[in-house]
């Protein structure tokens, strides 16, 4: 069987202010780190979860390279404890590895606070615990020059309770209810009257009175 040609290193020019072109390559996939575990950068996340007092979270984080990541620089799953990281992050430095790391870790302290109760992914508790980290100021996404690849949303949902309706690439997870009725009328912790249920892509126009 023919071995596939392998694919040579994408080219982006990137905007310089001399009349010189800046050339910004991508490395080759066979340069960057592959997917598995960082005991370093797993035990990073762990000092920074016991300097603020949370034993219990610490020795559940794992820090793991991910190489299927593509459009994201990474991930935190609360339920797991675990942060996938892009391999492409080395090209940036130590520097934003360790910022990337920081924003995914206060992923985490945010849910660990949080329990049963509903949270935005990047509301209030998420930027308290992005301050405890020393990144007050942090984004809640990247902009990185990291190829974004863009999805045709083709899902649809709608409060049971408000009528908000949400159009989505992905489906939602089961039970999953709206945030703003959820911390209007329940503090914030979840409740069946307001749960998203699924609609007809497009979604109808919804008229008032």
């Amino acid at each position: 069987m023919a071995s596939a040609k392998k694919k040579a290193p994408r080219q982006k020019l990137a905007p310089s202010w001399n009349s010189s072109p800046v050339v910004s390559v991508r490395p080759a996939q066979c340069d960057l780190p592959q997917s598995g575990p960082d005991d370093h950068l797993t035990k990073l996340a762990r000092v920074w979860c016991h300097a603020i007092r949370l034993r219990d979270l610490a020795a559940r984080v794992t820090v793991v390279w991910n190489a299927r990541l593509v459009t994201t620089a990474g991930t935190a799953c609360p339920r797991t404890g675990c942060i996938e990281l892009n391999p492409l992050l080395r090209t940036f430095g130590s520097t934003q590895i360790r910022r990337t790391l920081k924003h995914e870790t206060a992923h985490l302290i945010a849910h660990w606070r949080a329990g049963r109760r509903c949270i935005q992914t990047h509301g209030d508790e998420w930027r308290t615990a992005c301050a405890e980290l020393g990144i007050p100021d942090e984004p809640a996404f990247h902009e990185l020059p990291i190829p974004r690849k863009r999805m045709a949303r083709k899902l649809a949902y709608r409060c049971r309770h408000c009528g908000l309706t949400v159009q989505r690439v992905r489906p939602f997870a089961a039970y999953t209810a709206c945030y703003k009725c959820c911390k209007k009328f329940t503090g914030g912790k979840y409740h069946a009257d307001f749960l998203f249920l699924r609609i007809p892509f497009p979604p109808a126009v919804m008229r008032q009175g």
